[in-house]
């Protein structure tokens, strides 16, 4: 299958439908040539600009989902009409990929309490899933290598990680030299959702791209981290736009 990209300020982003991206992780995991998946925001792309390390991450990411509703509008700018892939919806359909084939996954990142409710949450849904490692999100820099070593003894096909962008992706970078065949993928806070103990946005908010409203709606707090970083990013695609034409 061939892969198509096309950049939003200086990054490529996956053209693919929701199907064709979950067939990639089943060769992948499959055949052991490991990925490290990046659902994209434009918060990830200002985080890309400032800081070096997430830049190589953005730049050398096997697969990059267009996540957000700020990507597919910058997209649409440039023609493309690409379907949002939202990365809770996909890191559950993984899960499920896993829990049918026989897949170790590993659940790491988050509190202590979510992390427990999640595997429990995930374990009564699907109770044949392979959960080979599960830990919170909180460990000192001294802790952090022997989290690693153990993450690789347990040996999983798949690691979930809930740290937070950029931390979860430069985590995951590191990690896939310890397990170069493993799929990795960050997924911010879908396990608060898993857990129960955060509710999703109604499904017409999720099908209108709108569940960054509703979240901020709920959270005046997120309030500082979409604006002005959404508009100032589109600014900056209109103005990619033009100067591409």
């Amino acid at each position: 299958m061939t892969q198509t990209r096309k950049k939003v300020l200086g990054y490529g982003i996956d053209l693919v439908s929701f199907s064709e991206a979950l067939c990639k992780v089943d060769d992948s995991i499959r055949d052991k040539s490991g990925m490290q998946i990046v659902t994209i925001n434009p918060e990830m792309i200002n985080q890309g600009h400032a800081i070096p390390e997430m830049d190589e991450i953005l730049k050398n990411a096997e697969m990059i989902l267009p996540d957000g509703v700020g990507i597919k509008i910058a997209l649409k700018l440039k023609g493309i009409n690409q379907e949002r892939i939202a990365g809770i919806e996909f890191a559950k359909k993984i899960i499920e990929l896993c829990a049918k084939n026989g897949y170790k996954i590993a659940l790491f990142g988050a509190k202590q309490e979510v992390i427990e409710k999640t595997e429990e949450n995930l374990l009564k849904e699907y109770p044949e899933l392979k959960i080979v490692y599960t830990r919170n999100g909180y460990f000192s820099k001294e802790e952090e290598q022997q989290i690693k070593e153990d993450i690789k003894n347990a040996g999983p096909d798949v690691i979930f990680t809930a740290l937070g962008a950029p931390k979860q992706e430069i985590f995951n970078k590191e990690m896939k030299q310890l397990l170069p065949g493993t799929v990795f993928i960050g997924i911010g806070g879908s396990f608060d959702v898993w857990s129960g103990m955060v509710q999703r946005a109604p499904e017409i908010w999720q099908k209108t791209g709108l569940e960054w409203l509703y979240r901020t709606l709920k959270e005046p707090q997120r309030f500082k981290r979409i604006f002005p970083t959404l508009p100032l990013f589109l600014i900056k695609v209109i103005i990619e736009v033009i100067s591409e034409k």
